[in-house]
């Protein structure tokens, strides 16, 4: 099977864009594809730069995403639902800690739109926590499967700990990028646009 992962990098002083990667792995932990997206630090844009991804990627063959959480970028909280929908696949959203909520954090934090904040946070919906082959426990949101059929993906592809390899690749593609970008930007500056794929 083909798995997008997904996950994210950013730094609050180098401005308000943060970086999103993907990587299109087969089970067989082959890399055959990569994309890049952006979105707001502290925004509400995630889940759009996830499906910009996806549509950017314009790839037929992969059977599952893999989102490295649902919030992300500095509280940019992902309509899982919306996303599941965009992509017509299976979906599996992954977290690695134990967590009380976050309604006290929406609130004082983004006293704006802390509403709006809880409400998609809370229709994404309660987490199903599974143990991986390697012992480690993961937190999973499942659209389009079952948390015993996601554990199955998850142990397809994760080599040891908790992290299943097309996310660990993401995240430290991101982290490059931003990296990269670093030079580029200053508390004020931001990017546009980091899109871009090869596959």
């Amino acid at each position: 099977i083909r798995a997008l992962g997904v996950a994210e990098s950013f730094r609050k002083r180098l401005g308000s864009r943060a970086v999103l990667a993907g990587v299109v792995m087969r089970s067989e932990m082959l890399v055959d594809g990569f994309v890049f997206g952006a979105c707001t630090v502290g925004g509400m844009d995630s889940t759009e730069g996830v499906i910009e991804m996806w549509r950017r990627l314009g790839r037929m063959d992969i059977n599952v995403v893999l989102l490295s959480g649902s919030v992300i970028s500095w509280f940019n909280v992902v309509d899982l639902n919306k996303l599941h929908q965009a992509i017509n696949i299976p979906l599996i959203c992954i977290s690695y800690r134990d967590s009380h909520g976050l309604d006290e954090v929406f609130r004082k934090r983004f006293p704006s739109d802390w509403e709006q904040r809880l409400s998609v946070h809370r229709s994404n919906g309660e987490r199903s926590d599974i143990v991986l082959r390697t012992g480690y426990k993961v937190y999973v949101r499942c659209f389009g499967l079952l948390p015993a059929d996601a554990k199955n993906v998850l142990d397809k592809f994760t080599v040891d700990g908790r992290y299943p390899e097309p996310v660990r690749l993401a995240k430290l593609l991101a982290r490059s990028a931003l990296n990269y970008l670093e030079p580029f930007l200053g508390p004020e500056a931001g990017f546009a646009d980091v899109g871009g794929e090869t596959t």
